[in-house]
């Protein structure tokens, strides 16, 4: 993914700090989901699920597109479901399931994903 930043960026003649620097507005995990809660979640999904006895992390970034870097780098770091990434708007989400233990590896490469990465100061 970041390659393909990098080649964008060449082509029109922009750095990466010309970018606003991302930020995390909100970063929750929530810890062993029950039957009702997970009904509820996974009526408006539409690729993965979530189960009862998992732990779901949310992530909200500003601006909207670094959700799916944020994903990306998660799902590459641990075993975990991507339920949603919503990456335009004003604000960038991030919905993860999966076991505890995964859950625990997934959502700091998420976050350093984005507080890795370079910018101007936003608005």
């Amino acid at each position: 993914m970041l390659r393909a930043c990098e080649a964008i960026l060449r082509e029109i003649g922009a750095t990466a700090t010309a970018r606003i620097k991302p930020a995390i507005l909100s970063s929750t995990v929530i810890r062993h989901l029950d039957d009702r809660q997970t009904q509820l979640i996974n009526r408006v999904r539409h690729g993965h699920m979530i189960v009862a006895g998992q732990s779901l992390y949310t992530l909200e970034v500003q601006p909207a597109a670094n959700a799916a870097l944020a994903a990306n780098e998660a799902e590459k770091a641990a075993r975990i479901k991507v339920l949603e990434i919503v990456s335009f708007g004003s604000l960038g989400r991030v919905y993860l399931a999966g076991e505890d233990r995964d859950i625990d590896v997934a959502w700091p490469a998420a976050e350093n994903a984005i507080r890795g990465l370079e910018g101007r100061a936003g608005k």
